[in-house]
């Protein structure tokens, strides 16, 4: 199975799909960072992670996907872990290390941007794993070893969330490195991050054959955005500006719910 054989519509809304967790990213984090970062620099980490991702998506077909559909029959799907784990480790030790790269150039940590544009790298390269991994879902040559392959409507709803996992997933990380980064610590990171990129790709690929894997990382992709929002984002603002910026939060929060209670006709007061 060295090509998926697919038509080329079926093709393209895989990476559309792909490029969805970008958009829920983007607008979910770095949107309302608008004015505290700078966005521009925002736009080119996220076309690094496109670039870079595409390597490291084929690495993760190539070597983990593949031999798993070559290893495996049609009554049980074969998963040497042990194989696995190392090529996916070296994998994410690669990933880790771009990511260390990237946020920690001088140019970035002088303005203490690393947090956001690791969140925007991180999109990049999760997207690309996701379009990957979602051509193969959507291919029928699968059918045979996953109950959910081929282009259905379960198999579009798994692969949107695995574009979900895939680009929030890599996002966390390398916004974390970033944030780690600020305060002077970069080994630890790099290791734990490394073996988180790991478990994610894993389950990723996993996903294809059993959907279950999909939902078994989704709490932990949950529990750590939070984080991501409260803590690793805002930790390159100044005390001020994280003060600014968490007060315009709350105010977005706050005319979004009066907006959507509004009755049209009606004046409504704006405290500010």
């Amino acid at each position: 199975m060295a090509a998926a054989s697919i038509p080329m519509f079926h093709m393209q809304v895989a990476f559309a799909i792909g490029l969805l967790g970008v958009y829920v990213g983007w607008r979910g984090v770095i949107a309302r960072m608008t004015g505290f970062y700078d966005l521009s620099g925002a736009v080119r980490y996220l076309l690094y992670g496109l670039v870079a991702g595409v390597f490291i998506a084929l690495a993760v077909d190539q070597l983990i996907l593949i031999p798993i559909i070559e290893d495996s029959s049609a009554s049980a799907v074969s998963v040497p872990l042990g194989n696995l784990s190392l090529l996916s480790l070296l994998i994410a030790a690669v990933e880790s290390s771009l990511a260390l790269f990237l946020v920690g150039r001088p140019r970035v940590a002088s303005i203490r941007a690393s947090p956001p544009f690791g969140w925007a790298l991180g999109l990049g390269l999760g997207s690309m794993q996701a379009a990957y991994l979602i051509v193969r879902l959507f291919d029928p040559n699968l059918t045979p070893l996953s109950s959910i392959a081929g282009f259905n409507p379960f198999s579009v709803a798994v692969a949107v969330l695995i574009a979900l996992l895939a680009c929030i997933g890599h996002a966390l990380p390398a916004t974390w490195q970033g944030n780690q980064l600020l305060e002077g610590s970069r080994t630890k990171p790099y290791l734990f991050s490394t073996l988180a990129r790991a478990i994610l790709s894993l389950c990723l690929v996993l996903s294809l054959f059993r959907p279950a894997f999909v939902l078994a990382a989704a709490p932990f992709v949950a529990f750590f955005w939070i984080r991501a929002q409260e803590t690793w984002l805002p930790s390159g603002l100044t005390p001020a500006a994280r003060q600014a910026y968490r007060r315009t939060i709350r105010q977005a929060d706050r005319h979004r719910e009066g907006a959507e209670s509004r009755i049209r006709g009606e004046i409504t007061d704006c405290e500010e």
